[in-house]
């Protein structure tokens, strides 16, 4: 499955809705913060994470993208 930012910030703004929290009106700026954070989310895993395969003809370290 690939990582999409629109599709985290969804779960987020889910979340967020679930504990309370107002994410739609003029002065309601959560859905920009679920943005923020999603989007860093999504950059950091694909700039840093890694995945280790231990057997088989495919053994070693790839790059997540």
């Amino acid at each position: 499955m690939a990582l999409s930012k629109s599709a985290l910030k969804s779960k987020i703004e889910a979340e967020m809705v679930k504990g309370g929290i107002v994410i739609v009106g003029e002065h309601a700026l959560a859905s920009v913060l679920a943005e923020a954070i999603a989007n860093a989310v999504v950059d950091e895993i694909t700039a840093n994470a890694e995945v280790g395969v231990t057997g088989g003809s495919s053994a070693g370290k790839y790059k997540v993208s």
